[in-house]
């Protein structure tokens, strides 16, 4: 391959390369034991393997392993392979304490940590191995704003756990909790499910965050088909490994770029995913974010109006009653592309990293023939429209965002029960101190105001344990977890942080959430709302130095995906094409 166009020329293929070169000659790694020769440093291209792997969690622990095989394939494709690693924050870990403001952070610190290795390096392309909530959008937030010919790899889903004959997840676990506060679960049962929730390696095994953007990557086009399915411990998945390697050449061969391949019908065909899935509601921060990196205007108001016309067909964890295995074993996510294909509900046309469009991918794979009930046809769906849901009104005038997969009633109407922060809310749940009927609310934990817009799950998963998952509301300017059940309303915009109504609210105030109507309000007129807000004044967090102070100085709103930077409609140069510049331009 030539590389006069190409970044990595600059290592290797101009004049006072020399110093480079003799570092990289000598760089013994898996796949050149004994350091590349100087014709595959100066004939082939750079290719930057990247992993979120780490000890830190199950989601993350197999990735270096299955970046060893990409490795080996993009050598054997005719690329030099270079593996670097970058941060994961897992969010099983980090729930329920200060630590979760640390969580959405590192999406941002992903995508800009692989951004500065790329350019630094020079790298031509980009294999990306990801296995924990925020690490699959970060890392594709990153192929995005370096427009290398990129695949995207997910590291696999967990195997689910058992307990008294049943499958259980992390969830479980958390819900558990709140069981064993309101008397219904020994703390001996909690110990017996804290022990077998989590036997492998892999991310959450439901259809919480990781696998919901796992689902998207196919679906979007920048991974390969059938990639996402394979749980992690599955030698299956090694199969496509070996794939992406290949493939991150061959889209090198045919200059096939992320932005290429993420454009607006592609974002549709990925909110359509989600809908019918009944995702997580993050996907509503990371589509428009991923978005963003294309230069593309997508918001969650536009990713409400694709969950709105998109029928949900799969019976998934936690609105359903199945796992990611049980999900690839009727064939992965393909399957439920082809459905929804079929039915008028995805793209076909949209071009996918292989080359290859959504239609002809699907085509391999048909709806399964043997008695199931994971998957429903469009024509007798679970229930007509998506799994998530987007609202708004006089408490959201940008929006907010609920899952309503596996409920029951989708409206209420209550007394606000209010809290600044979620320790605050926990510990009232904790002692039992709100009634059936109010709505929790939870505000100061947008963004800006967390800062880092922290996920609720202990929370909810509590109340939910308790028995009352139905029986009150709760809403936040912050986010939810994927595996959160229960009418919980997230991302309520313009957050209290920055003066929004959610920040007005006071115990008692009716509040009404109808997510048939798409209504989220509140009893208040205009001008009472004008009036407290002369009285109100934004609290100080009391992060005022480190990473989360900078965080807030940059975060927008959760609207548009809570970005950092102007994105690729303010670049005046796009990194993938340095290679066409003279090297004396670049001095």
């Amino acid at each position: 391959m030539d590389k006069k166009n190409l970044p990595s020329k600059f290592i290797s293929n101009v004049h006072g390369c020399e110093g480079r070169l003799t570092m990289l000659k000598n760089l013994k790694t898996d796949a050149f034991p004994e350091g590349p020769g100087p014709d595959d440093l100066e004939t082939k291209p750079f290719v930057c393997v990247v992993d979120c792997g780490n000890e830190s969690a199950p989601c993350n622990v197999d990735l270096p392993r299955q970046a060893v095989i990409v490795k080996e394939a993009v050598k054997d494709s005719g690329g030099v392979p270079f593996g670097i690693h970058t941060i994961t924050v897992t969010d099983g870990i980090a729930m329920g304490h200060q630590g979760m403001k640390s969580s959405l952070v590192s999406r941002e610190v992903i995508a800009d940590s692989v951004e500065l290795s790329v350019r630094g390096h020079c790298y031509d392309a980009i294999v990306g191995i990801a296995g924990c909530d925020k690490s699959l959008p970060g890392m594709m937030m990153s192929m995005l704003r370096l427009n290398v010919p990129s695949v995207f790899m997910y590291g696999g889903s967990i195997l689910p756990g058992e307990h008294k004959g049943k499958d259980v997840t992390i969830v479980d676990v958390f819900e558990a909790v709140g069981q064993c506060d309101a008397g219904n679960m020994s703390e001996e049962e909690l110990k017996e499910l804290t022990a077998v929730a989590c036997p492998s390696a892999g991310a959450c095994g439901g259809q919480f965050t990781a696998n919901t953007m796992a689902c998207v990557s196919e679906a979007i086009g920048l991974a390969l088909p059938g990639s996402s399915a394979p749980p992690a411990p599955y030698e299956d998945r090694d199969k496509h490994c070996k794939l992406a390697g290949e493939a991150v050449m061959e889209a090198l061969a045919l200059n096939i770029r992320p932005r290429d391949i993420v454009t607006r019908k592609a974002l549709e065909n990925a909110a359509t995913i989600v809908a019918a899935t009944g995702g997580s509601t993050n996907a509503a921060l990371h589509l428009p974010a991923m978005a963003h990196e294309a230069g593309i205007e997508f918001t969650m108001e536009d990713v409400g109006e694709i969950f709105k016309r998109t029928p949900y067909i799969t019976s998934l964890k936690p609105g359903g009653k199945y796992v990611a295995k049980d999900l690839y074993e009727l064939g992965g996510i393909q399957v439920v592309i082809k459905e929804l294909l079929d039915a008028g509900f995805i793209h076909g046309d949209c071009m996918t990293v292989n080359g290859k469009t959504i239609a002809q991918n699907a085509a391999a794979y048909k709806f399964p023939e043997q008695e199931q009930d994971l998957l429903y046809r469009c024509s007798d769906p679970i229930s007509p429209t998506g799994g998530v849901v987007t609202l708004k009104g006089n408490l959201a005038p940008d929006g907010a965002i609920v899952k309503v997969a596996g409920l029951v009633s989708q409206e209420h109407t209550g007394p606000a029960r209010v809290f600044n922060c979620e320790e605050e809310a926990f510990k009232a749940v904790e002692e039992k101190n709100y009634q059936e009927g109010d709505v929790i609310v939870i505000r100061y934990e947008g963004p800006k105001g967390g800062p880092g817009m922290r996920e609720m799950l202990a929370t909810t998963a509590a109340i939910y344990g308790q028995g009352l998952g139905e029986k009150v509301t709760l809403i936040t300017d912050g986010r939810f977890s994927g595996g959160t059940r229960g009418f919980c309303i997230g991302h309520v915009g313009p957050e209290a942080a920055e003066g929004g109504p959610i920040g007005l609210l006071e115990d008692g105030d009716m509040i009404t959430i109808n997510a048939k109507t798409r209504e989220l309000s509140v009893a208040l007129s205009d001008e009472e709302l004008a009036k407290r807000r002369q009285n109100w004044q934004a609290p100080e967090n009391d992060y005022q130095s480190g990473t989360l102070w900078k965080y807030t100085q940059l975060v927008g709103p959760a609207s548009r995906g809570a970005t950092t930077h102007p994105g690729a409609q303010a670049e005046k140069h796009c990194y993938a094409d340095i290679g066409k510049a003279k090297p004396e331009s670049l001095v």
